[in-house]
């Protein structure tokens, strides 16, 4: 039983260090970018023979909260009206179709080419809704924003330009977050959100690698839609989907670091649960869908493949990091009683390399946004050992999407709650979309928590304190997942 443990943490442990060394070569393609000069060509817009037509899509389902708020921002947006058309693609169920629709007729008052668009039912969710708008837009640029973004009245015209590269698929621009500092968990969600948007997309755009559309704050070619095949509601993470199936098509994607979309952090631990399960069970079925087509492309570079794959995998870390924390303490107990296994534990001591690569690849996404200096780096310190104990905190809840993911069982698309940002701390509380009732793996992630308190009991009770900070930080982040996710039952 001994030899299985050790196998299983050994795996997993294995893993997690091949990914921080994928994060390592992000980092270095990041620090790369900053030395190139970016001299893609662009539409002339003092030309207006060159402006095309755009669609902007707007997917909505019960949106009350949010709805006025976006299409106010979306009606500032500096583009010639005759070349704009807005599409509400609204699949709500509740008032707020009534509250959507007379907001479209004031803009249709002034003088916006909108429409209200309306499904019988919500067939591919999201997916469906985008394809279906799809076949009557008349843009050839489509431009997707999700309830909460409030998109710069620029945003058009930052990012058009680009298509005048005829390779061109998509243009992807970076999420601001208009509540980061709400709380200590939109900190940390901001904290993570910026290390994807910086490190990642660029590290991977600069490598020639695959990356993704997120989903919103970014325009699509109309025709490399189609040529992908369009949109397929059959993963929960159709941007995910639909930009794989484009770059393995040949489509190119340019990601604009410094072109920022302002958008609405959860702001509870349900509803920022519904988002990570949504993401992470998309991404488990999204490597089981597209695999064996990016191993099998001729295309693409080995290099890229590598990548490719791992990126796929970015959401199965959650249940290597669950498993290593699991068997974390019964490792320390092995440890103890049998002193013939002395050379493999200090063999796995290197691994801590792992942590060390995670956080120097950090702490340069975190000074792109706040800034350097010794100030900055000590607050750094705190967000990213909050983050990575919340983190652990996540990884019972994530394993079981990811695991529901690879296994191939569906759900629903399950949207996140949108507030409109308050800085009353328990402004939240009124809202009608968030769902009060405690599921059985909140349970369990008090379990996790009194588990691994028993840890630190047992690093005092050994004398052996390697795994001491470990077992702290995954006390303190179930104990936060625990008790915030019983604060909004309640």
């Amino acid at each position: 039983m001994e030899i299985v443990v050790i196998l299983i943490y050994s795996v997993s442990l294995f893993l997690i260090f091949a990914y921080s060394l994928m994060q390592l070569n992000l980092l270095f393609n990041y620090l790369k970018s900053k030395r190139k000069k970016d001299a893609s060509p662009k539409f002339d817009f003092n030309n207006a023979a060159e402006i095309p037509v755009v669609t902007i899509q707007l997917p909505l389902f019960n949106e009350l909260y949010v709805v006025e708020r976006l299409l106010d921002k979306i009606a500032t947006i500096k583009y010639p009206k005759d070349k704009l058309e807005i599409q509400v693609l609204d699949d709500s169920t509740d008032e707020s179709v009534e509250i959507t629709a007379k907001k479209i007729e004031e803009l249709k008052n002034m003088g916006f080419d909108i429409s209200h668009i309306r499904r019988i039912d919500r067939s591919g969710f999201k997916a469906g809704a985008l394809k279906e708008g799809l076949e009557i837009a008349k843009g050839e640029y489509i431009a997707i924003f999700d309830a909460d973004f409030l998109p710069e009245d620029d945003f058009l015209y930052q990012t058009i330009p680009f298509f005048k590269d005829e390779k061109i698929g998509v243009v992807q621009t970076r999420w601001g977050h208009l509540n980061r500092n709400y709380s200590t968990l939109t900190k940390i969600q901001a904290f993570a959100l910026d290390a994807h948007f910086t490190l990642e997309q660029v590290g991977r755009n600069i490598g020639g690698h695959f990356i993704n559309f997120n989903g919103t704050a970014g325009v699509w070619r109309k025709t490399c839609i189609l040529d992908a095949g369009n949109w397929e509601g059959d993963t929960l993470t159709e941007d995910l989907d639909l930009s794989y199936r484009a770059q393995l098509k040949g489509w190119k994607f340019k990601f604009l670091e410094n072109v920022v979309s302002p958008a609405e952090l959860p702001m509870v631990i349900s509803a920022a649960k519904s988002q990570q399960f949504r993401w992470n069970k998309g991404g488990a079925e999204n490597f089981k869908k597209m695999k064996w087509k990016v191993l099998a492309s001729k295309k693409t570079p080995l290099k890229t493949k590598i990548h490719g794959i791992l990126h796929l995998l970015n959401s199965s870390m959650f249940v290597n990091v669950f498993i290593v924390g699991l068997l974390s303490i019964p490792m320390l107990y092995i440890k103890s009683s049998s002193p013939e296994y002395k050379p493999y534990f200090l063999a796995t001591s290197f691994f801590i390399l792992s942590t060390v690569l995670f956080f120097v690849s950090y702490w340069f996404t975190f000074k792109k946004v706040n800034g350097g200096g010794i100030k900055n780096f000590c607050k750094y310190v705190g967000h990213f050992f909050t983050f990575f104990s919340v983190a652990i905190g996540f990884s019972f809840h994530n394993s079981i999407a990811v695991l529901e993911g690879h296994l191939g069982k569906k759900s629903a698309f399950i949207r996140t709650p949108k507030f409109n940002v308050n800085s009353i701390k328990d402004s939240w509380r009124g809202n009608k979309y968030l769902r009060k009732k405690l599921s059985f793996s909140v349970i369990i992630e008090g379990l996790l928590m009194l588990y691994f308190l028993f840890g630190i009991f047992s690093a005092f009770k050994l004398m052996d304190f390697g795994l001491l900070p470990f077992y702290l930080m995954s006390f303190l982040g179930f104990g936060f997942v625990f008790v915030n996710s019983l604060r909004t039952a309640s």
